[in-house]
């Protein structure tokens, strides 16, 4: 592979890691994302992943009482329930569980787990921790007596969160986004639901549409568990925002013991999205739920009993609604039955508030003296008080639950206010849902972590009715033309049609200028196919395949960006491939470098795995020989590809 394109590449990737090891961040963001309270409530324990340091905060003081320094890459914390121990998932990207004393900050040991180790859940013994393993796609259970992994569950694609069941019999972990065909008609992330005793997963599909699937937390009373998750309305032409025309954000509510889904409402307002819901976490008494709302900086309070109460009275069928008299031809009930509730943006009247982390209406603009608070995500509640780590502003927000008026919100600084360089304003602008019209999406909203949501989208830009994958943004700027269809002629040209077109406003240049830079500095992360950086010795063999005249998949794929900038029938067009009435065989060349997280594959996302694609769609046989590959071949070349 040139080293012209991986020197640059690796050299972003290990800054981002060295990063967090020398204490200092670009532009000196801290970037706090998950925290952790102590068992009494004095002490808030605060991850700032951008340094490689935990704030602890004295909650009395409102102040940060000291810090801790750890390990690079930080992901996720936990606290143990004696609140002796701490617990810090490092990602490098190969995964280690960190034990920490919690009174001394002083490291107790590590254990190695999983490619991407993020959020730490421990049992309430204390006695295990679940590592969600997010590229390997599985568990680890590690003893945190032993100090060592004694088991690995797998999960469906890319878990991100856990959390445990107040019995300690069940994990649930959330899937962050679909493993489906993007062409069938159901597709949606799920929540994989673990048998702590024997290891066994029942999954829980949630609604069609589902991705972008985070936070997730059990009630005290382990009855009920909450997860928050976008519900795309990827099957509608993107025509227009209004009332959740494209995406709608929302809970998901999960029968435990029946390991089933009780329903879903919507955070949302009929005419103000709440964008990007990310963390969650219940009251003590579990009566309140809050969920913070990156997109729109605000925080969701939800009176989980009034929700509880209406959801488990809503009728199954029509008939029975009006046997309850809860029915009339006038349509006087906006959710007649369970099935509507999904889709009813004033379900959550009366039983829910947002709270605007910066105390303006969402309406106003900011002046030049208010404090930037963008970005909520890890959130926790003591007593009555909400604490939420906000990670573009390097600062908790700290919600008094009581208060319905006056001044709802106080913030503790982590540090001094971030001086943030162009290129963490446009991360910053890519996950601000505030850009948008109504409020409904953010850029993040259908590229998660700048990626895929495994959903296809009938974007407005190529005709109708000719639904495509969303594709990542990794190297976009590099690998021009933009849009399967090549219809951008550019990423800069894509970037700002997205604003317009997608986004539905009108911003300054300098928003797109700083996204742009904010694309053009991702780096890919090292494939978890590969062995100790290396490749395996079937890829080494499939390699060989991939570059061999017989297959000659470098023709179409070559070194170094693994694309030629070109467009080629490939025989791949589907049923709904058109434009403008014309078929449109020919699509761009995409780029295949960390194709191991991109899928489904193919334009439409008809294929779950590469293999799929080789086997399946015969893909490469106009080119060479793939029809003539042997089993072990075509397992080759896919550990090949998969690698990159």
């Amino acid at each position: 592979m040139s080293e012209s394109f991986w020197k640059p590449v690796c050299s972003v990737f290990l800054c981002g890691m060295l990063a967090g090891a020398a204490g200092a961040a670009p532009g000196g963001s801290l970037g706090p994302a998950e925290l952790a309270a102590s068992p009494d409530g004095k002490s808030l324990f605060v991850l700032n992943v951008d340094v490689g340091r935990i704030a602890v905060v004295d909650v009395a003081a409102g102040k940060v009482a000291r810090t801790i320094d750890l390990p690079p890459g930080p992901t996720g914390l936990a606290i143990s329930p004696d609140g002796a121990r701490l617990y810090v998932t490092c990602a490098t990207p190969l995964g280690t569980l960190v034990r920490l004393d919690a009174a001394s900050g002083k490291e107790l040991g590590t254990v190695a787990v999983g490619h991407g180790a993020r959020s730490p859940a421990v049992t309430t013994d204390g006695k295990q921790v679940y590592v969600c393993n997010r590229f390997n796609n599985d568990v680890s259970v590690i003893d945190a007596v032993a100090g060592k992994e004694i088991r690995r569950v797998r999960v469906i694609r890319e878990p991100y969160c856990a959390a445990v069941t107040p019995d300690g019999k069940q994990v649930l972990v959330t899937n962050l986004v679909p493993n489906d065909p993007a062409d069938s008609y159901d597709v949606a992330a799920e929540v994989s639901m673990i048998q702590t005793a024997n290891g066994k997963v029942t999954n829980v599909r949630l609604p069609n549409g589902t991705s972008s699937l985070r936070g997730v937390c059990v009630a005290p009373d382990g009855k009920y568990a909450y997860a928050v998750h976008l519900l795309s309305r990827y099957q509608m032409p993107t025509t227009q925002l209004e009332r959740g025309w494209m995406n709608t954000n929302a809970l998901s509510v999960i029968d435990v013991a029946g390991k089933k889904l009780l329903n879903t409402v919507l955070l949302d307002d009929i005419d103000l999205g709440a964008a990007n819901p990310w963390g969650v976490a219940t009251s003590a008494d579990g009566k309140t739920i809050c969920v913070t709302l990156h997109g729109t900086h605000e925080l969701c309070v939800i009176d989980a009993e009034a929700m509880l109460e209406k959801l488990l009275g809503m009728p199954a069928t029509v008939e029975e609604a009006k046997q309850l008299g809860r029915y009339d031809d006038r349509g006087t009930y906006s959710s007649i039955t369970v099935e509507d509730v999904p889709n009813d943006l004033a379900f959550l009247v009366d039983i829910k508030r947002r709270v605007r982390l910066h105390g303006r209406s969402p309406w106003e603009i900011p002046s030049e003296d208010d404090p930037v608070i963008k970005g909520p995500r890890g959130v926790a509640v003591v007593g009555a008080k909400a604490y939420v780590a906000v990670y573009f502003s390097d600062l908790v927000s700290v919600v008094d639950l009581e208060k319905t008026a006056g001044k709802l919100v106080s913030e503790v600084p982590l540090g001094p206010p971030p001086k943030m360089t162009v290129q963490r304003r446009g991360e910053m602008f890519f996950h601000d849902a505030d850009l948008c019209f109504q409020h409904w999406q953010s850029c993040s909203s259908c590229h998660p972590d700048a990626r895929v949501d495994g959903l296809n989208w009938d974007l407005m830009n190529d005709d109708m009715g000719n639904p495509k994958n969303a594709r990542s943004m990794l190297l976009a700027h590099r690998t021009p033309p933009a849009m399967s269809l090549a219809v951008r002629p550019d990423a800069e040209f894509a970037v700002r049609s997205g604003i317009t077109h997608i986004q539905f406003a009108v911003r300054p240049e300098g928003d797109a200028v700083a996204i742009d830079e904010y694309l053009k500095a991702l780096a890919p992360m090292p494939s978890p196919f590969l062995v100790d950086g290396k490749l395996s010795r079937s890829a080494e063999r499939g390699k060989e395949l991939f570059f061999s005249e017989r297959v000659s998949c470098h023709k179409c794929h070559p070194e170094p960006l693994y694309t030629d900038l070109k467009m080629h029938d490939v025989g791949s067009r589907g049923r709904y491939d058109h434009r403008n009435g014309e078929p449109t065989p020919a699509f761009d060349t995409p780029t295949l470098v960390e194709c191991w997280r991109t899928a489904p594959y193919m334009h439409d996302g008809r294929y779950t795995s590469m293999k799929a694609v080789f086997t399946e769609g015969k893909h490469g046989k106009l080119a060479g020989d793939v029809e003539g590959l042997s089993d072990e071949e075509v397992n080759d070349l896919v550990e090949f590809v998969m690698s990159l």
